[in-house]
């Protein structure tokens, strides 16, 4: 089983830039795609970035292009999540999360669809003050 653990969380002004970082408990990236999602209080949560590290496909919800980039480190089994021009409207908790790579996969990473998740992570908060 797949365990994941986020860090990297905190509190920021608005502007500025926070790196989070998702570690996996075993090598994933070859059979997996991992996501980032976020839940903001009294919100659905909502997929943010996701990675296909097997054919580097980058997906990102309209609401953080250009702002946000996901990557992967996998010798260190670890996707981060580089977020810059932070606004009060990002501030959630973030969740990173992993699916099987199979058919529904990709669908999954590109669409941003929670309930295809199978692992996740406690989460890291991030606060962005205006």
């Amino acid at each position: 089983e797949v365990q994941l653990v986020e860090s990297g969380g905190g509190l920021v002004q608005a502007g500025g830039s926070l790196r989070l970082s998702c570690v996996a408990s075993l090598f994933i990236f070859e059979n997996y795609v991992i996501g980032w999602f976020r839940q903001a209080p009294g919100k659905e949560r909502e997929g943010v970035a996701c990675i296909s590290s097997r054919d580097g496909g980058t997906y990102y919800a309209d609401s953080v292009k250009g702002r946000f980039t996901i990557s992967s480190d996998d010798a260190k089994n670890t996707v981060y999540l580089q977020m810059d021009s932070l606004k009060a409207e990002d501030t959630a908790v973030y969740y990173c999360a992993a699916r099987s790579r199979d058919y529904y996969s990709d669908y999954a990473c590109s669409a941003g669809v929670r309930s295809l998740f199978d692992y996740w992570g406690q989460g890291t908060q991030v606060t962005v003050s205006s």
